[in-house]
């Protein structure tokens, strides 16, 4: 069972490259998030990849040397806040994995046990309560496999959803399955995920809900993408900005 620090006065954060690729604003939101509970946010412009494409894809050494050179640009002993359960899964768990017998372990771990996904953060480090500053509405919420099963911050995003009180969550059927992204999965296996994104996007659609939210840019782009060609209007937005906009009180 994982042992959370004290709040801090200052953290690092890791966007990811899907966030930085396809919605920086999710990742501006996230440090707003975290300035609101009085935190210095630290970005490191160098930081890259987490390594996770080539650790999943069988390529050990290469994924070695792209977690070696991101641990490097995070040495101030510091809290890493990861804007993605599976980013943050594989930081968190599987650099241990790389560098296990290695003569840095030591310090490898250390930073392994820095590594905090953003939900996980605010709920067990800043033990936030959220003010809801937004008209009624009802979401339903997609989290990744990683992130889930990892970082089981399934439960720790849940848990901020339910403090809005003019939020109804809304669960959806099959709530735990795959959408059918899972990385380099959805290249080489196009036809598999095609028909799993397809159960997904049924289910989520079939909760009537007026948004839809995840912590995660991967599925959200697999889902999205779904949605877009069966001509729905339907589209899901990172969980950070639906959480900054509700405690704002304004549409950003």
């Amino acid at each position: 069972m994982r042992i959370y620090p004290s709040k801090p006065s200052k953290v690092y954060f890791y966007a990811t490259c899907l966030v930085d690729m396809f919605d920086p604003d999710a990742g501006l939101d996230a440090m707003a998030l975290l300035t609101q509970q009085g935190i210095d946010v630290v970005f490191v412009e160098k930081q890259t990849c987490c390594g996770q494409p080539a650790y999943t894809s069988g390529y050990e050494s290469e994924a070695k040397q792209v977690a070696q050179s991101q641990m490097d640009l995070f040495s101030e002993n510091i809290p890493v806040i990861v804007l993605s359960g599976s980013c943050g899964g594989m930081m968190h768990h599987h650099y241990r994995r790389l560098f296990k017998g290695d003569s840095n372990q030591a310090q490898v771990d250390s930073f392994c046990d820095r590594v905090f996904e953003l939900t996980e953060f605010l709920v067990n480090v800043c033990r936030v309560r959220l003010d809801d500053k937004g008209q009624p509405t009802s979401v339903v919420m997609h989290t990744s496999c990683a992130a889930r099963r990892e970082m089981n911050v399934h439960v720790t995003a849940t848990e901020l959803l339910s403090q809005l009180t003019n939020v109804e969550l809304r669960m959806q059927d099959y709530e735990s399955e795959c959408c059918g992204f899972g990385g380099s999965f959805s290249v080489r296996h196009p036809n598999i995920s095609q028909a799993m994104v397809e159960d997904k996007t049924r289910h989520i659609e079939a909760t009537a809900s007026d948004t839809l939210v995840s912590a995660d840019w991967g599925c959200l782009l697999n889902i999205n993408g779904a949605f877009e060609y069966q001509g729905k209007a339907i589209k899901g937005r990172h969980l950070a900005s639906f959480l900054l906009e509700r405690t704002q009180g304004e549409s950003l």
